[in-house]
């Protein structure tokens, strides 16, 4: 099965906003996620067009296991935490999955 990556993308309603939730994903949500997702391998940044929006970037070792984590508990705890912390107002989301098509 190849492998797959989660992507999270947010948007920072208010630029005011931007270095607190930077601190908060890269102290807390991070490596929460690493740690219930069960992967090794993450990154996040900054969109340089346009600085409301932030990609964390998950890898997974297979489509099976991200697929298990998009349909699990797990996801919906970290997607819960982070509405808690970041009303809908302040931080909209969308995730997407791809697979790995070629890898060299």
């Amino acid at each position: 099965m190849p492998r797959a990556w989660l992507v999270v993308r947010a948007t920072v309603a208010d630029a005011a906003d931007r270095p607190a939730f930077d601190a908060w994903y890269h102290a807390e949500h991070m490596p929460d996620a690493m740690k219930a997702f069960g992967v090794a391998t993450a990154w996040r940044g900054w969109s340089q067009q346009d600085p409301s929006v932030h990609c964390a970037h998950y890898r997974f070792e297979s489509a099976e296991r991200l697929d298990a984590v998009m349909t699990g508990p797990t996801i919906r705890a970290l997607i819960a935490e982070l509405d808690r912390c970041w009303a809908a107002d302040k931080v909209t989301r969308t995730r997407e999955v791809f697979v790995v098509g070629d890898e060299f």
